[in-house]
Formats: C-alpha cells, sequence, structure tokens
C-alpha cells in the first residue's frame, strides 16, 4: 500500500496538512516568462482579454483569454482551454502553438475563444491542485469556490450558448500514480488503488452526450502524430471502459469537469503521454494542436453551429 507523506492513514486532511503540502510546493517556472509573453505577441492579430486574477499571497496571476477578433454571432464558435491540471505542459503549450500557427487559417470561419493556462499558480509548480489543495477539474459548478474555476465559467457566461464545440487539452502523465492520485487519496483519508498509466493518446467524451463520430475523427488526425493508447486486458484505460479506440466516457458535468461548462453539442478532453518511450516533448504538443485542428475541421463539415 502506497504511504503518502502527508496525513494519517484513513483521516481526511485540515489545515496544517494543507499548510504543510503547500509549504513544499516551491516554483520551478515562470507564467509570466512562458505564458503571458506568448500571449503578448498575439496581440494584434487576435483580442487579448484579461477575464480575472487570482491573488495568493502575495503572489498574483492575471487569467488571460484570447479571442477571435471579429467575433460573428452567425458563426459556430470554439472554446479551447488548456492548463487546467497545471502540470499537463503540452495543453498548454499546444493551445499557444495553434493560436500562434494555424488558428488565423479559420478566421472567418469559426469564432476562436482559447484560455491557454487557467491555472498559473499550478502551472509555475507543475502541481494538479491549486493553492488551496484542491484540483480545479472537478470544481467546474455553478456554486464553486474555486477561483480558477469561478473565474473560467465567469468568462463564458454570457455566450456558453453559442459554443458548437469545446476541447480541454490534458495530460496523464507517470506522475499521476506516483505523486497525484496518492496525494488525493491521503488527502481525502481513502486507501489508494494502483491504476495502470496508459501509454498514448485517449480521449474523454461525454457519458451524457456522446459524440462517437466527432471522437473519431480527433482519433484518426492524431495518429498520424503519434500513437494511441490501447486498452489494457480489461479492455479499459484508467479503470475505464473503452467504447472505441482511445475514447472513454465519463459523466461529465457531475464530476464537476472543464468540458461540462457550456453547452456545445462537440466536447472532449485530450489526453497526451509525455512519459512515453515512444513519443517526444514536440509530439505531444503536436498531438494537441492536431486535435484543435481535427476538431474544428470535423464541426466546419458537419455543418452545426
Amino acid at each position: 500500500m502506497h504511504s503518502y507523506p502527508i496525513g494519517t492513514s484513513g483521516h481526511a486532511w485540515g489545515a496544517a496538512e494543507i499548510a504543510l503540502w503547500r509549504s513544499q510546493q516551491s516554483k520551478q517556472r515562470s507564467y509570466s516568462d512562458h505564458v503571458l509573453s506568448a500571449i503578448e505577441l498575439l496581440c494584434g492579430r487576435f483580442d487579448v482579454i484579461r477575464y480575472g486574477e487570482v491573488v495568493y499571497g502575495t503572489e498574483s496571476f492575471p487569467l488571460m483569454a484570447v479571442r477571435s477578433m471579429d467575433w460573428q454571432v452567425a458563426l459556430p464558435s470554439v472554446l479551447i482551454t488548456g492548463g487546467v491540471h497545471g502540470y499537463e505542459t503540452s495543453g498548454v503549450h499546444g493551445a499557444l502553438q495553434f493560436l500562434d500557427s494555424l488558428a488565423l487559417a479559420y478566421a472567418g470561419q469559426v469564432n476562436l475563444l482559447v484560455v491557454p493556462c487557467v491555472s498559473p499558480w499550478a502551472y509555475e509548480r507543475i502541481q494538479r491542485w491549486n493553492f488551496d489543495a484542491v484540483d480545479p477539474n472537478r470544481s467546474f459548478r455553478r456554486t464553486s469556490s474555486v477561483k480558477e474555476s469561478a473565474a473560467l465559467m465567469n468568462l463564458i457566461e454570457p455566450i456558453r450558448g453559442q459554443f458548437a464545440m469545446h476541447i480541454d487539452l490534458h495530460e496523464t502523465t507517470d506522475t499521476d500514480e506516483s505523486e497525484f492520485r496518492p496525494a488525493l487519496a491521503a488527502r481525502d483519508g481513502k486507501v489508494f488503488e494502483p491504476s495502470p498509466i496508459p501509454d498514448g493518446f485517449y480521449l474523454v467524451d461525454d457519458q451524457a452526450n456522446p459524440q462517437p463520430a466527432f471522437q473519431a475523427s480527433i482519433i484518426e488526425a492524431v495518429q498520424r502524430v503519434t500513437h494511441i493508447a490501447a486498452a489494457d486486458q480489461k479492455a479499459e484505460l484508467i479503470g475505464c471502459k473503452t467504447v472505441s479506440l482511445g475514447v472513454i466516457r465519463y459523466d461529465v458535468r457531475a464530476l464537476g469537469l472543464c468540458t461540462g461548462i457550456t453547452s456545445a453539442k462537440f466536447t472532449t478532453t485530450t489526453e497526451v503521454y509525455p512519459d512515453s518511450q515512444s513519443a517526444t516533448h514536440d509530439q505531444c504538443i503536436a498531438a494537441q494542436v492536431t486535435a484543435i485542428c481535427a476538431g474544428v475541421d470535423f464541426i466546419l463539415k458537419s455543418g452545426k453551429k
């Protein structure tokens, strides 16, 4: 049984354990240098919006979104989010690379709203949780007190009914099993149950609104860039039954996941595996960019608004 170094087995964390956990998180990279500077270079090509700020102690982080300059209600709208989990690097940089290199090719065809890094404190610390030891991607609920999640929901609320598609860019890493899932079990006073990490790319569809053709179109495109995760001996990925090659389904709204925040018909969560021996850092970013483009191309071909 995995023993996490913070807390007492069978007991959920209190304020002291959270404070201890927080004291062990150190800044390892710069949100300003890696993300804000890249967004600044997009000014003039897109509208850049500061939609909020999170303040933790003496640190403050502006929350930034990038959107099409000529937003047209008659066009289908696409929401792209990355960095909901700050440690999932290719999601952040995939969103930024898409904006810099390919997004303008869709001008006049779709409206784009891109939030490259939802959780900047966690991005700097290569962490899953925010400052309060809470997972933003289980906190997208109407009454959410999680700053990062609430700010994103407030951003999209006036136009949440306009979206045809939402793609949320994630990774599944080896540290999910070595650090983040054990920490979650310890925080909640539960027993850690090991689960194998899939080797390759996969998608999470919405159980309440399954869109198999949409998911399949993304898998088909991404497998030209990197390999797709094979199901395990139970025909599962991360403990969930596969419904097709590289696709599982979650009840996204019940779980408070990011892909439940709009009324978009077409939604998905990407999961890249950056620790694979068969994929490079650049391939992981390319997989995210390819997934975005495949999703947008699908809704354009489908004619759905």
